[in-house]
């Protein structure tokens, strides 16, 4: 199956069914610029949720995926698939890819168990740091190659 590409909004999809929201979080508990603003301006829980999961420290780590119901059939996936905020001591970007394909590779799980389509920005490349062309081979193997419905949103 092919990414679909779309101009939009990843926070309003208009799809049938089941819909999971697909985003990049870091590893220290921020939330506050990109992406995560739309989100937030639009459902308040799933900041609440991440914030309480990264107090908690339960499974808070590189790679794990926070699933939260922000209105009936639709879960944002909260994703760490960032170190920090900044660039590191070698000058690389906060984007983690090998993070980033584990928690893709759990949101497939979820969208086959729950049957929902996968909807995101171009997730990892704003503040994260990261690249498209090392994001959406990402993307290609852990779901729309395992038949699972993603659309991308340029706003």
């Amino acid at each position: 199956m092919e990414i679909k590409y779309t101009k939009g909004d990843a926070t309003n999809p208009t799809t049938e069914g089941n819909k999971i929201i697909v985003h990049i979080c870091n590893d220290i508990g921020g939330w506050g610029k990109g992406f995560v603003m739309a989100i937030s301006k639009k459902w308040k829980k799933p900041e609440e949720e991440y914030r309480a999961w990264f107090k908690s420290k339960a499974n808070f780590a590189l790679g794990e995926v926070q699933f939260v119901e922000a209105e009936p059939s639709v879960w944002i996936a909260n994703i760490i698939g960032q170190h920090k905020i900044n660039k590191d001591e070698n000058g690389d970007p906060p984007i983690r890819y090998e993070a980033v394909l584990s928690g893709l590779e759990k949101v497939g799980q979820f969208a086959e168990n729950n049957q929902a389509s996968v909807h995101m920005p171009r997730i990892g490349c704003g503040l994260a740091g990261g690249t498209w062309d090392k994001i959406e081979p990402l993307i290609k193997s852990s779901l729309s190659d395992k038949g699972i419905s993603v659309t991308v949103y340029d706003f």
